[in-house]
């Protein structure tokens, strides 16, 4: 595995879009999309390597990025992508799509459990124990350190096999379209939680 770390930017000519699916995920302040920053974005293309994307918070110019990300040829895999998706609508100004969800998936399929985190989808699917020590670290720190990339780096290297497992399932199941249609009112959901309904259930009845 070789974690590659760039400062405000994907190079250009990267190759992330090589295997058609990248596997992104965010670190950000906190867990408030009104009141945290994005700090990094991560991404892997699926062949054991991962590029961690420091943000220019200043700035959040990231036209490389952007591109990978509004890319309508290349699937971009997130585990619980309701929260990425708003935080890259709000500080890059893009809609990410195509998206797969894992968490989406895994409650769509695996019906017979409530643990869906991404710690637990590693475990039963791909048989790999993750490391989630860092979590609750400094990602706005100016310089981040080894444990920090290399978490970073965990939290994209394995979606790509759990995506296949979980699209198995789902097309056992009869479910493939079903997970399609939520995955598309992913930039949706995204909006209605950046304008405040995040804890409404808009569907309910009261």
């Amino acid at each position: 595995m070789s974690v590659h770390l760039h400062e405000g930017d994907l190079p250009a000519g990267h190759d992330l879009a090589k295997t058609g699916a990248v596997a992104v995920d965010t670190e950000t302040l906190g867990l408030s999309l009104t009141r945290d920053a994005l700090c990094v974005v991560q991404l892997s293309a699926g062949d054991g390597d991962a590029h961690v994307v420091q943000m220019d918070r200043a700035t959040y110019d990231a036209p490389n990025l952007k591109a990978l990300l509004t890319e309508p040829g290349v699937q971009k895999i997130f585990h619980f992508a309701r929260f990425d998706v708003a935080m890259l609508k709000k500080h890059l100004g893009v809609d990410v799509a195509p998206v797969f969800c894992t968490k989406i998936a895994s409650k769509l399929v695996r019906t017979y459990t409530d643990r869906h985190g991404l710690k637990d989808l590693a475990r039963e699917l791909a048989g790999i124990e993750m490391n989630k020590q860092q979590q609750s670290s400094d990602w706005g720190a100016a310089e981040l350190s080894a444990e920090q990339l290399d978490y970073a780096a965990s939290d994209v290297l394995h979606l790509h096999v759990l995506r296949d497992r979980l699209a198995d399932m789902l097309a056992r199941e009869g479910r493939t379209a079903l997970a399609d249609a939520c995955f598309a009112f992913l930039p949706v959901r995204a909006q209605l939680d950046l304008a405040g309904w995040d804890d409404v259930d808009i569907f309910a009845h009261s």
